[in-house]
């Protein structure tokens, strides 16, 4: 629960923060009066806003705080890893400086503010039918908001010629270019595979449209199961796949095991970075090392892997080869692709040079 004093008295909400961020200590009132240079100070200082004025003037003074979060002086790094650490930096102190201007809620996921737009679809999708009051922050709602409306209109996955839609929670397919990897390369079979950490279930569903049978798809993540659920649904694959809670293998072996773990070695800040961000490789082990004994004999597992990491100085050049080495396995075959996303291009973004020189592989594994 969140508490304030308002009005001489003492009130409480529900706190809502889906990256489990704390409950502000301090919370003060503010509304179309607070200048932006007074309300960045006292965020920056840990001071929550609970805003009672109009939405939309709480959305220019969110783009106003986030202007003075970016004039603040920085250091030019003088490594790729210096720029990697320094950019996760800034990003929390910004997240956490512009997390500090509040929205109130109804029990209905209404917002009592002027000019409010109606955001229940988008609260209900996140956070399951309405109960109470609650507090979140109004940065929160923009995610709410953005992950329903790429729900809605789905992300375009050319290779499948049809759209995911992720559900709120679940890591976007928007960069997609590893899937021309995994449509071009040879099956070794088209009885059985399993797709491990299936998040939207973009892969099995490409597994199935390229004809293997029988797939078993992996999450801990009941949101990433639901959401591969209405995917696969949606596409006319659910009778070829099946969905199952767990830990990375389901019982077993396949002739094909395929991975997109984490691709970088660093702790997420949020439940949505589990998709990005992997603490001492912990995924890509379980991985590695549990792969040999789930493969049916000559089978081979396929690890989506990007080389992001090494560029950034966050692992080491050969590294991966020594994993999979330690692992039992032998490399059968490896394939290439250079990223598409924008910022592979811009030279404005701090991690530039590494984004450029990067490589997303799909590495063919089998057992020794």
């Amino acid at each position: 629960m969140i508490e304030w004093e308002e009005n001489g008295a003492p009130q409480s909400a529900l706190w809502r923060s889906e990256a489990g961020v704390p409950t502000p200590r301090r919370v003060i009132i503010a509304d179309d009066r607070l200048r932006a240079d007074a309300a960045f100070r006292l965020a920056s200082e840990g001071t929550a806003l609970l805003w009672r004025g109009d939405y939309q003037n709480a959305r220019q003074l969110l783009q106003a705080m986030g202007r003075r979060a970016e004039t603040k002086a920085r250091k030019p790094a003088a490594t790729p890893l210096e720029a990697f650490n320094q950019h996760r930096q800034i990003q929390s102190q910004r997240a956490r400086t512009l997390g500090m201007l509040l929205l109130p809620f109804d029990a209905d996921y209404t917002i009592p503010l002027r000019r409010a737009p109606d955001v229940k679809l988008a609260c209900e999708q996140a956070w399951g039918a309405p109960t109470q009051a609650s507090v979140a922050s109004l940065r929160e709602l923009q995610g709410l908001i953005g992950a329903h409306e790429w729900y809605k209109k789905g992300v375009d996955i050319a290779v499948l010629g049809a759209r995911i839609h992720p559900g709120y929670g679940v890591f976007s397919p928007l960069r997609g270019e590893y899937l021309e990897l995994i449509a071009n390369a040879p099956l070794p079979s088209l009885e059985r595979a399993f797709d491990i950490g299936t998040g939207s279930g973009v892969i099995a569903a490409l597994l199935a449209q390229r004809g293997v049978q029988h797939i078993v798809a992996t999450d801990l993540d009941p949101r990433a199961l639901q959401c591969a659920q209405a995917n696969l649904d949606r596409l006319g694959y659910a009778a070829k796949v099946e969905l199952l809670q767990a830990d990375l293998f389901p019982p077993g072996r396949a002739p094909l095991i395929v991975c997109n773990p984490p691709w970088i070695p660093a702790r997420p800040s949020s439940p949505i970075e589990h998709a990005i961000f992997d603490p001492d490789h912990a995924m890509l082990r379980g991985f590695l090392n549990g792969l040999p004994p789930h493969l049916t004999p000559k089978g081979e597992g396929w690890l989506i892997m990007s080389d992001l990491a090494e560029h950034l100085g966050l692992r080491a050049p050969g590294a991966l080869l020594t994993m999979i080495d330690a692992a039992g396995l032998q490399v059968l075959g490896r394939s290439d692709i250079r990223p598409l996303h924008p910022k592979a291009s811009d030279p404005s973004d701090p991690l530039h040079l590494a984004r450029k020189a990067e490589l997303t592989s799909l590495w063919r594994l089998g057992a020794r």
